[in-house]
């Protein structure tokens, strides 16, 4: 299983549009991702409840995690997305 650990550039944490554009950007992967606090249970990155779920604040470390054969490059991407805080998903890394 791939994963990448990252610190959450969002100011406010993954919380309402942060969270919004998270789960858009998860889903756009086409890959199956969970995403965890540091020492939390995986919750499905697709899904804006389990992501508010999660309550993960600006600078918090959490895990995205995949076994999608093309799990790199999505995560990869993801990765990115939440560590840099960005309004969307980059179109390469």
């Amino acid at each position: 299983m791939a994963e990448r650990r990252v610190n959450v550039g969002w100011a406010e944490g993954l919380h309402a549009r942060p969270a919004s554009i998270f789960v858009r950007a998860a889903t756009a992967t086409g890959v199956p991702v969970t995403i965890a606090k540091a020492d939390g249970n995986p919750v499905n990155a697709a899904s804006m409840l389990a992501v508010l779920g999660l309550g993960a604040q600006g600078g918090e470390e959490i895990v995205l995690a995949s076994d999608a054969e093309s799990a790199d490059t999505a995560l990869d991407r993801l990765a990115k997305l939440v560590s840099e805080g960005l309004e969307e998903l980059p179109e390469t890394v």
